[in-house]
């Protein structure tokens, strides 16, 4: 392990530890720790002007995958990406200090170091319409298009109804794995 990797499992303890998280927990769910990309490239610029990054292999992925979906008349678009280990904190503590319970808040975000955005592969997706990040996107046709679609391309739904993991349904998350062969 190198002196950078060890560095960042231990900001990753560290944080965990300062928000609460018991390690044994989420052990416990079957979850595991995720590496922050190391390399990443933009994709995508949000309406409140951050920019979305992906890993080059999942960025490539994902701007072919967008380009057919166009073809056929659907819209996707990136609402988040790649997120750090620090911002995925940002999120946690902010739910928190809006009166959210811990328990309730890690059935809605991955606890820092868990998250599938740390790896740049992973991918929130809304379409016109519709509201970011809601059960609702399962009625689009953008939803319909990638449940058809995105394994030709390597991604895939990451949280469906009652996953393992037991996060809730996410039908805006989608993750770069390899393309289906």
């Amino acid at each position: 392990m190198t002196d950078k990797v060890a560095a960042v499992m231990e900001n990753v303890d560290a944080v965990l530890s300062e928000l609460g998280i018991d390690i044994c927990l989420l052990q416990q769910r079957g979850l595991r720790r995720h590496p922050q990309a190391p390399v990443l490239e933009a994709v995508a610029c949000g309406n409140d002007g951050r920019e979305h990054r992906l890993a080059p292999a999942a960025a490539q992925a994902w701007r072919v995958m967008r380009s057919a979906a166009a073809s056929d008349g659907i819209q996707l678009d990136v609402i988040s990406a790649y997120r750090s280990v620090a911002r995925q904190a940002e999120i946690i503590r902010a739910q928190l200090a809006a009166g959210r319970r811990l328990v309730d808040v890690l059935t809605v975000l991955a606890a820092p170091g868990y998250s599938e955005h740390h790896t740049g592969r992973a991918v929130d997706i809304s379409t016109p319409g519709i509201k970011a990040v809601q059960v609702e996107f399962e009625q689009t046709a953008a939803f319909a298009w990638l449940m058809t679609h995105a394994a030709d391309f390597g991604f895939r739904l990451s949280y469906p109804r009652d996953n393992a993991e037991g996060y809730q349904y996410e039908p805006w998350h989608w993750c770069f794995h390899a393309p289906a062969v």
